[in-house]
């Protein structure tokens, strides 16, 4: 199901196999110590092409605590990629490297395209504005853990549904569910993409979109937020224009359901108040948390099946 597979967009993934992969990761969690040196011998390669923490750190952390190892194609300016080596070549050379690629990219397609290169399976970590397959992933395996179930619930949206793939992932991951509703919540500006509701309405999603988080608060079980992706604004102009106009503040979730979760891909900017981390809503650390283990039984199940 999943031995030697790309890994390039959520909607590439049935609802089984997703399933599947968190019956893994809870199989991790339970018993760590079992799965030690699993990938011993195994090696994994990072080529970030963008800026990354969480992401790469975390897929590193995953390769090494299965006992494997990892390169990393560092930062581009000390690579060969500043001596003007393109990308089919430096994608070529790791795969000669590794067993497994990541792949971080700006421009959407990149991690296809590098999946078409490499003989070795490819992850996309990430590339343009709409894929970020394994953030979904670990988004939908954070909302089962808190809550027991993805399906029948009321999820809300909140941020750049525009620029953002993370929030973009999560929206098409929950089509492959049951959701009782998504409310997608952005300034009109931030609206999301047409192929995006486009995936939503394919899947029978019933959905809504409006600009006042207020209005719809006392719905919600889940609230996912995300900050503005200023660096893929083409217009400066266009960025102050939304800059700051949302922040989620442990006072204005006090209409809430007394269980609504809230989580955030990372990292954040100032779209939720520092107030909201020592409440029992913040969900966000223990999202990046679980992320490590679900990218750890998805290595594992692409390098050992």
């Amino acid at each position: 199901m999943f031995k030697g597979r790309d890994v390039l967009s959520i909607l590439d993934f049935t609802r089984e196999e997703l399933e599947e992969l968190f019956s893994e990761t809870d199989r991790m969690l339970s018993d760590p110590a079992r799965y030690r040196g699993e990938l011993s011998g195994y090696i994994l390669a990072t080529a970030f092409f963008e800026p990354s923490t969480r992401t790469r750190l975390s897929f590193q952390t995953a390769m090494l605590r299965l006992g494997g190892s990892y390169i990393d194609l560092g930062e581009l300016e000390r690579s060969s990629v500043a001596k003007g080596e393109n990308f089919a070549d430096t994608i070529r050379m790791l795969d000669s490297y590794a067993d497994v690629i990541v792949v971080r990219h700006r421009l959407e397609g990149a991690a296809r395209y590098a999946a078409e290169i490499a003989e070795a399976p490819v992850v996309n970590a990430g590339d343009g504005r709409k894929h970020h397959p394994t953030q979904a992933m670990l988004d939908l395996y954070t909302v089962r853990s808190a809550k027991g179930r993805i399906d029948g619930l009321t999820y809300g949206v909140l941020g750049d549904l525009r620029f953002g793939r993370a929030a973009a992932s999560f929206i098409l991951a929950l089509s492959v569910y049951r959701p009782r509703k998504v409310y997608l919540i952005s300034p009109q500006l931030l609206r999301a993409r047409q192929e995006v509701l486009e995936a939503l309405e394919r899947a029978g999603v019933s959905y809504e979109e409006v600009s006042d988080l207020d209005s719809v608060l006392p719905e919600l079980d889940v609230l996912y937020v995300t900050r503005i992706q200023k660096e893929r604004f083409p217009d400066p102009a266009e960025y102050e224009k939304v800059r700051g106009s949302y922040v989620v503040t442990a006072r204005a979730l006090a209409t809430a359901k007394e269980d609504l979760i809230v989580m955030h891909p990372l990292p954040r900017v100032d779209e939720i108040a520092p107030d909201v981390d020592s409440t029992k809503r913040a969900y966000y650390f223990k999202q990046a948390e679980l992320g490590v283990w679900v990218r750890m039984a998805l290595l594992r199940l692409i390098l050992k099946g």
